[in-house]
């Protein structure tokens, strides 16, 4: 039989075939006299076999190994390999499924999704109880809660795979203190209300200290505050974390890191 009825029997595109035939997959027959090749039913057969390999989600390479042992010993392996990352593949997608059904019932109860989405489980359980705090104020959300969020963002990405004791301790806390959340609100008016103020606002030190005893003991020694010297303020992510405030702003969180560093102490 000639190459498009091969194909044809096995379901599958002459160019499949000839790609079998350059990688060494499917045994090229030899040109009869008028040049053409012609193909046996045992051609067929192995390429029929190799259709269902890849249908299993093998790749060509391992079809090629599993088709070069007589006794199908390395089919069995490969077949087992594949059943096992088809299982880990299943896992995963299990879990994001469960990320994406949070998001989905959050979306559901509040109406929209941060602008923050996606973070982790335990962010967007956060999230959804900031939402639903939110909900309560008679007035708009302070824009300090916002930045929170950001910044709670950007830190859980940047510490993925390393430490996490401070989102731990942070969420430990909240679940454990009832009225950890309105505090928590109360001190983002507070900054809020510092967005016009000057530096040396009489305002910022209850600011500050407001901060300092919203931020549990524990959180505080996972966030490795050290108890004098350095808090890297001169360049870098402190120097882009404090332009991004407000001047009293900025000066509230300052001094609320002395006051943390003195508590270190």
């Amino acid at each position: 039989m000639r190459i498009g009825e091969l194909a044809g029997m096995a379901g599958i595109t002459t160019r499949a075939v000839r790609h079998y035939h350059r990688i060494g997959l499917l045994p090229e027959p030899a040109r009869q006299p008028n040049r053409y090749r012609e193909y046996s039913l045992h051609d067929a057969v192995g390429l029929a076999r190799i259709r269902r390999l890849t249908e299993l989600g093998l790749s060509l390479d391992e079809v090629k190994d599993a088709l070069a042992d007589d006794v199908g010993k390395d089919l069995v392996e490969i077949l087992t390999e594949l059943d096992a990352d088809l299982a880990r593949q299943e896992e995963a997608i299990r879990r994001r499924r469960a990320r994406l059904r949070l998001l989905l019932d959050q979306a559901e109860h509040t109406g929209q999704l941060p602008a923050e989405t996606p973070v982790s489980p335990e962010l967007t359980a956060l999230f959804a109880d900031m939402a639903r705090a939110s909900a309560r104020l008679p007035g708009p959300e302070p824009a300090m809660a916002a930045k929170e969020r950001e910044l709670l963002a950007l830190l859980e990405t940047g510490s993925r795979g390393g430490d996490r004791g401070w989102l731990d301790a942070l969420m430990h806390t909240l679940n454990a203190d009832p009225d950890a959340m309105r505090r928590a609100y109360e001190v983002y008016a507070q900054l809020d209300e510092l967005a016009e103020a000057i530096e040396d606002d009489m305002r910022v030190e209850a600011a500050a200290r407001a901060i300092v005893d919203s931020i549990p003991k524990a959180a505080a020694r996972a966030m490795n505050i050290p108890a004098d010297g350095d808090m890297g303020e001169d360049g870098g992510f402190a120097d882009a974390l404090f332009s991004d405030f407000a001047p009293a702003q900025a000066a509230a969180v300052r001094r609320a890191i002395e006051l943390l560093q003195e508590r270190a102490r």
